[in-house]
């Protein structure tokens, strides 16, 4: 059975006989796990190995372990700093820069990579322009050539540790106040200033090969009436022809209030997949991911399944394993050696 568009959230900390029925559908070809979903390694593990069991080839597991305030699993994680103290390094230091980030992209993943995810959707590539409170830390720098360099490096290690990368949210939100999951934030900014500024950074990520990228629901004023995640001008002229990207495209989670604009569920989930996105991210509920399932039926894109069947997660170390290699306890410390206080609350 092939992998499906839908990417599925859960309610607790195990599967319900529901959410399980559902992860059997071939409409399904994901779940992306939160805080909610987290009590410990142990359990989070069983989790994992009880979903990559239910189906061959294995559904993918997803999660936002991207540091700062931005870590789904805490106890028993390495507790990440914001991407933001690595730009901060390389303003001082651009060489430990890049060495701190490819750690740091190594120990994110291999620790995800022991209990059983397969991506975390990282890194992020919007721009820290001082606009945005919801991107705020969560991106590197302000200038998209360090962006890139620092996001290159940090995938670097995420192959290393058996993960491909997810970068996100293109063509790029640190440029608008508004809020995303609130709200659907507009940026009047014409295409000349996109390209030389935040499109940037995604145009040299694909020329580097990253694997993914997520959508932003922002609509660029000036140059098309629908968001990014909606809009084929922006996911098949920009990003498939222009740009040559062959990498899958997931939405970003189409509950979001960015997106409740398009429509009901139903419209948001055919819109985005008539926009050029691979898999919608659908994480709160069982409820529209059944209606999702009676709607998308009769979907099939092959070149769909066959850029998400390269998504999954390559062999890794186990928990207990994984914290005896000297590799992780280096890691461990050099991230410790450049963090700096930041908060912990969960989004």
């Amino acid at each position: 059975m092939s992998l499906g568009p839908i990417m599925m959230g859960l309610a607790g900390t195990g599967l319900s006989a529901e959410e399980r029925e559902l992860l059997r559908r071939p409409q399904v070809g994901g779940v992306i796990l939160f805080t909610r979903n987290y009590e410990s390694p142990v359990q989070v593990a069983a989790l994992t190995a009880e979903i990559h069991a239910l189906r061959d080839p294995p559904l993918l597991i997803a999660v936002d372990q991207e540091g700062g305030r931005v870590q789904r699993f805490r106890a028993g994680f390495t507790l990440l700093p914001a991407v933001a103290r690595l730009g901060e390094l390389f303003d001082s230091d651009p060489a430990q820069a890049r060495h701190c980030a490819e750690a740091t992209g190594w120990l994110m993943a291999a620790e995800l990579r022991s209990v059983g995810v397969d991506i975390s959707f990282a890194p992020v590539l919007d721009l820290a322009r001082g606009v945005s409170q919801v991107i705020g830390d969560r991106a590197f720098h302000r200038d998209a050539a360090t962006v890139a360099g620092l996001a290159q490096s940090y995938v670097r290690g995420m192959r290393r540790a058996g993960m491909v990368a997810t970068g996100k949210h293109f063509p790029g939100h640190g440029s608008v106040a508004q809020d995303s999951h609130l709200e659907l934030p507009v940026d009047p900014r014409p295409d000349r200033d996109l390209e030389g500024e935040d499109l940037l950074a995604f145009e040299r990520m694909v020329g580097s090969g990253i694997e993914a990228l997520m959508t932003a629901h922002v609509v660029y004023r000036d140059i098309d009436a629908a968001p990014a995640t909606f809009s084929r001008f922006w996911l098949q002229e920009v990003l498939r022809r222009r740009l040559g990207f062959q990498g899958v495209i997931f939405s970003d989670d189409l509950h979001m209030g960015g997106a409740v604009g398009v429509g009901d569920m139903p419209a948001r989930a055919r819109a985005a997949l008539d926009a050029g996105c691979d898999m919608l991210l659908v994480c709160h509920g069982a409820e529209p991911v059944a209606q999702l399932v009676e709607v998308l039926a009769q979907w099939n894109n092959p070149a769909s399944q066959l850029r998400l069947a390269r998504m999954h997660g390559r062999g890794g170390a186990g928990y207990d394993e994984l914290r005896r290699d000297p590799q992780w306890r280096d890691a461990v410390r050099l991230v410790e050696s450049y963090d700096k206080p930041h908060t912990l609350d969960l989004m």
